[in-house]
């Protein structure tokens, strides 16, 4: 897919052409409410057993099996037969959506893509990196244009695979799933996305599966967001920013595949969640099941900024925290809209507890007076000890719960307030 191809009359089929890739992650930089668009950047790609620990700064692709990542499209196709290109689009282009993700809290828009897993009960299949920070997500139907509110059932972070709800849709139409365990190197496949959030008509990218099993380091560049997926298959097909959550079709029109990624360095390949892997998670999103991997619905939110460490010692948390910037800022010094936060200037005298590194504006916490430099040592009658067990004892709530947190300030004095817990974000 090739940012500023016409959408006028369908969808444009060209091969992939990997010299002339955007950065998968790219966005708008523009002040005030800005859009992303998503597609995971490849930045390590590993054998399935390969260890995680020195890779993370790797930009090169390594295979994981037989297959050579740069298989010519054309010699693989030939081997498995011919891809309609234009007839799997019109299988598929019916059941896809593009979705938005309104990250309220940041100040941004997202925009990725999913596709229609069950009209009659309005599910939609998706990553979790596009909904990932969302307070509210709307989907829009690729055939009609209209957009419509979107409930977030749930999400695997892990996985990176999520759950949306539409409800009122008329015409809704799912797509026809098929087996990624019947995949092979050389199938021919078909990606279908939201190419840079333009909305319209899909964009779609011809390829071949060039490899299986696979493990890859991905991160989002516009929000920092790293992870390792598992069991990711490789393609040749052109996979863009904006595609990502999109369907991987096979030549019978059936999804086998969720576009999540792409990158490397002198093979440019893109990465897919097999459909096998997905639809489980899927099943228990649904059935409303939460488990140590699955979040049902979006968590309970405080709006408090902590920084990522176990330490019980606040002074130690404030030292070993590796998102604060040079910046200086104090108890009393308001709240922010954004989630990098300064050191503050001043601790409280706890011993133990969480360390505030900021307080997120209209959010309970800063509803309740919270602010930097203060340590919260309860929360609900719970002792809290660090900043992560302060996020398992809130990981205990549903929003909308009231809880009692006491504090203490940098000047040392307490205070203790009880606040009713906001919906989200998700991830």
């Amino acid at each position: 897919m090739h940012e500023g191809d016409s959408r006028d009359g369908g969808a444009q089929i060209r091969p992939a052409e990997p010299s002339d890739r955007p950065a998968p992650g790219a966005g708008t930089g523009a002040p005030g409410w800005c859009r992303r668009w998503l597609t995971y950047l490849v930045v390590a790609a590993l054998s399935a057993t390969a260890g995680i620990g020195a890779t993370r700064a790797v930009q090169h692709l390594t295979a994981s099996g037989p297959a050579a990542p740069g298989m010519p499209g054309t010699a693989a196709a030939d081997r498995q037969g011919n891809l309609n290109d234009e007839a799997v689009y019109q299988a598929v282009e019916p059941g896809v959506v593009d979705v938005t993700s309104n990250l309220r809290y940041l100040q941004e828009t997202a925009k990725g893509t999913g596709f229609v897993i069950d009209a009659a009960a309005g599910l939609i299949l998706t990553n979790n990196h596009v909904i990932d920070g969302a307070t509210s997500v709307t989907v829009t139907p690729v055939t009609s244009g209209r957009s419509y509110p979107a409930r977030i059932l749930g999400y695997d972070r892990a996985d990176d695979v999520a759950l949306l709800q539409v409800r009122g849709v008329p015409r809704l139409k799912a797509v026809s799933i098929g087996s990624s365990a019947k995949v092979r190197v050389g199938t021919p496949v078909l990606a279908i996305g939201n190419e840079a959030g333009q909305g319209g008509s899909p964009t779609v990218a011809p390829g071949v599966i060039s490899n299986l099993d696979r493990t890859i380091v991905a991160t989002d560049q516009s929000s920092g967001l790293n992870e390792t997926l598992h069991g990711m298959m490789q393609t040749s097909a052109d996979i863009r920013p904006g595609d990502s959550g999109g369907p991987l079709a096979d030549a019978d029109g059936r999804v086998i595949g969720i576009n999540t990624a792409a990158g490397g360095n002198t093979v440019y390949s893109g990465y897919a969640i097999p459909i096998d892997q997905a639809m489980p998670i899927a099943r228990q999103i649904a059935a409303g099941r939460q488990g140590a991997r699955v979040q049902i619905g979006l968590p309970a939110f405080l709006g408090v900024l902590l920084p990522d460490s176990s330490s019980t010692s606040p002074q130690q948390q404030g030292r070993r925290d590796p998102h604060q910037t040079d910046a200086v800022s104090g108890s009393g010094s308001g709240c922010t809209s954004g989630d990098t936060t300064a050191a503050p200037a001043s601790i409280a005298p706890a011993g133990t507890g969480a360390l505030v590194n900021g307080v997120v504006c209209g959010t309970p916490a800063a509803q309740a007076g919270l602010f930097a430099g203060d340590v919260i040592t309860s929360a609900g009658g719970h002792a809290v000890t660090s900043p992560r067990s302060l996020t398992a004892i809130l990981g205990r709530y549903r929003p909308g719960s009231q809880v009692a947190l006491a504090w203490v300030a940098p000047g040392g004095s307490l205070h203790t307030a009880v606040v009713t817990l906001a919906a989200g974000p998700a991830g």
